[in-house]
């Protein structure tokens, strides 16, 4: 069967196939990036037990959708946490883990400590609830980030659609980044709790 996972140098030859913009990993080198790792080094190297904010830590971005035919897909892009070990690979190129799709069940993105996700292999948690439990895709989401992923003490969230492509985007941190749009084309944005209808796309 076909590869489901490239890493490396094949990966890169993939992408490049497949038509892909290549650029050099400096491309993706952010002066805030460097401002947070900067932060973190500082605050591991004087021994501070100043948490670091969710900002300094890590920056998803997830999307899930659900096209004409019912088919549902997932998609999960991160820069990892800052100031991670060589080679640490964390759980959004890991299907089941940061993200998962199955046509029929639910398609879903994660974001929070990678680790946590790959060890409670999340994003498949979340399709087997809904699957194997009879589980709703809100009750399974909200059980997966405010009991087992909040268990572990880290900001955990996600985003995701249920069969019918009904989204839920639950999170246990003060905020985050989220918006999708309805088949009737209804479109919602949210950075905190209030959601914020901006009418027909």
């Amino acid at each position: 069967g076909r590869a489901v996972l490239l890493a490396g140098v094949a990966a890169d030859i993939f992408a490049e196939l497949q038509g892909l913009d290549v650029v050099p990993n400096t491309y993706f080198t952010t002066q805030r990036r460097v401002d947070a790792l900067r932060s973190l080094q500082e605050k591991a190297a004087t021994g501070s037990f100043i948490p670091a904010s969710e900002a300094e830590k890590h920056g998803t971005v997830g999307a899930v959708a659900r096209d004409a035919q019912g088919h549902l897909a997932a998609a999960t892009s991160t820069g990892g946490f800052n100031n991670k070990p060589d080679g640490r690979v964390g759980d959004s190129p890991i299907i089941g883990a940061g993200t998962y799709a199955r046509d029929g069940v639910c398609a879903v993105s994660c974001t929070g400590q990678g680790e946590i996700f790959i060890r409670r292999v999340a994003a498949y948690d979340l399709a087997a609830r809904i699957h194997y439990a009879g589980q709703a895709l809100e009750d399974a989401a909200k059980t997966l980030v405010f009991e087992t992923l909040a268990s572990h003490a880290i900001g955990a969230g996600l985003v995701a659609l249920g069969a019918q492509g009904n989204p839920v985007a639950p999170y246990n941190t003060l905020g985050m980044y989220r918006g999708w749009i309805t088949t009737e084309g209804q479109l919602v944005v949210a950075t905190h709790k209030e959601l914020h209808p901006m009418g027909p796309a």
